[in-house]
């Protein structure tokens, strides 16, 4: 499996969850390399992960083990391969599913092997739910990017890293106020804010990953658009409600601006600042939707509500018709941003706010 660090650092932790799996789960062995290209790996960089000292560990239901550290050169932006072997059934696996890179599968302990070119080819993550960068810089820290499909980088192209995470990250680094900021990219596709479904509600999650995350200092949040669009699509015979949607009220936008205020309530509690980002356009919805995402997208550009605001919104939508967006932005779903379109929302955030007091005071100078 691959993943792009984002800044880079000198030795390295991954972690291993079994937070949705049917049972506990045995891992034979896991090894970290930095990756040379398609699904070959750097072999002298290669290091085999320990858990407590040992190469194997069983993850209890619903638990996460954290590797030992290792020593590896991470370059900033580098792309890292985890390799798992996990010998016996399991029923079920933790996943992400929009992973965007391929992964390669092969019977066998192969996790030390320098190539897999003959493996199955799949486009998921399997257990792996972070991997710790030590950071090199002492004024190092994090931006979590927390939402939905549109932040998990839905329809972007795979394998090149397209989603607005990834182009901000890549802004980041290559500005010397902010090449010690890291991004962590925590978006589910189909996540909904108040109910289950695809993974979690954003509620329930919000401990697990953001204020568990180490070294946050902000906070990104671009959700409740599937819990506009969920609660107000017309009925289909041949698709039932999910069952939490007939046990209560009708969703409103006031419960989704509710559960806002709650997570900028407990990040605050944690000294994180939170930065609103409004709603995109979805060309295809009700009435009722559309009122809705707009009341979300008042409230989120009202003062005071946030620490700081990016307009997502703004800066995607079709001037002549906002519901829609911009020509070259979308994907034809009207609902997701492409490529272009991802570039473009990353390319309008200040990154001066994430720039420390001291790198903005000498850039002063």
């Amino acid at each position: 499996m691959f993943m792009r660090a984002s800044i880079g650092g000198s030795s390295v932790r991954v972690h291993l969850s079994n937070a949705f799996g049917a049972g506990p789960v045995y891992i034979g062995a896991a090894h970290i390399a930095l990756r040379d290209k398609d699904s070959a790996i750097v072999a002298s960089t290669d290091r085999a992960l320990t858990f407590n000292g040992r190469s194997s560990v069983t993850i209890p239901l619903g638990a996460e083990m954290i590797s030992d550290p290792v020593a590896l050169t991470v370059p900033p932006l580098a792309e890292l391969a985890v390799s798992v072997f996990v010998p016996n059934d399991t029923g079920a696996a933790s996943v992400h599913s929009l992973g965007l890179h391929t992964t390669w599968v092969k019977a066998g302990d192969v996790t030390s092997a320098p190539d897999l070119a003959d493996g199955e080819k799949l486009r998921s993550w399997y257990w792996v739910s972070d991997i710790d960068v030590q950071a090199s810089a002492p004024e190092s820290a994090a931006i979590v990017a927390f939402g939905d499909s549109i932040t998990d980088g839905a329809t972007s192209t795979p394998d090149t890293d397209g989603s607005w995470p990834s182009d901000l990250s890549r802004r980041l680094v290559a500005n010397p106020t902010t090449a010690n900021v890291a991004i962590v990219n925590e978006g589910i596709s189909g996540n909904q804010v108040l109910n289950d479904g695809a993974g979690v509600s954003a509620l329930a999650r919000f401990d697990r990953d953001v204020l568990d995350q180490p070294g946050v200092k902000w906070l990104m949040i671009l959700e409740s658009i599937n819990d506009i669009n969920i609660s107000t699509r017309p009925p289909n015979p041949d698709r039932p409600a999910p069952v939490a949607l007939t046990v209560v009220p009708p969703l409103t936008s006031d419960d989704l601006i509710g559960a806002m205020k709650q997570m900028v309530l407990r990040a605050h509690e944690h000294g994180i600042k939170v930065i609103g980002c409004t709603l995109t356009p979805f060309g295809n919805a009700t009435e009722k939707a559309e009122t809705m995402r707009q009341a979300v997208n008042t409230f989120i550009r009202t003062p005071g509500s946030f620490d700081a605001v990016m307009d997502f919104d703004q800066v995607v939508r079709d001037p002549a018709d906002p519901r829609q967006f911009r020509a070259g932005y979308n994907n034809t779903d009207k609902l997701h941003p492409n490529d272009a379109g991802y570039k473009a929302m990353a390319d309008a955030i200040d990154l001066s706010l994430f720039a420390s007091s001291d790198k903005r005071a000498k850039k002063k100078k």
